[in-house]
């Protein structure tokens, strides 16, 4: 499974060609790929456009979204941040924290576009997808 990072599909729904937005097309066929509920809510927060709204609305919904809600991750994220931030990184986001934590918590790959991410495949072995 790869999560997909709204730094990307923010990328791909602006019609955006990079090594990321190409990676969906050339791989949607062939691989799992999902994200999660913050995700989804990152990306259509930002839409202002009702009809552009609607259609990425409807072209995430076929993807799968996971609930990253709940206490044991909230408590991971929480460690995870506390353990970055003893070794002097600044985790800026938190919804950031919140899905890299998820993704490893899961096993699950990250395809994203944000430095923020960078602490957590370095020192807490999030695996990420470089296309």
């Amino acid at each position: 499974m790869v999560v997909v990072d709204s730094s990307v599909w923010i990328d791909y729904f602006r019609g955006l060609n990079n090594p990321h937005t190409l990676w969906i097309d050339s791989q949607s066929e062939h691989r799992r790929l999902g994200l999660t509920d913050l995700n989804l809510c990152e990306v259509l927060q930002g839409i202002q456009d009702e009809r552009q709204f609607a259609t990425a609305r409807a072209a995430l919904l076929e993807f799968d979204i996971f609930a990253t809600g709940g206490t044991e991750c909230a408590l991971q994220a929480a460690e995870n941040f506390r353990r970055l931030s003893s070794k002097g990184l600044t985790i800026p986001n938190m919804a950031d924290c919140w899905i890299a934590t998820y993704c490893i918590k899961e096993g699950y790959a990250l395809l994203h576009r944000d430095r923020d991410f960078d602490p957590f495949e370095r020192e807490l072995g999030l695996r990420v997808v470089k296309p």
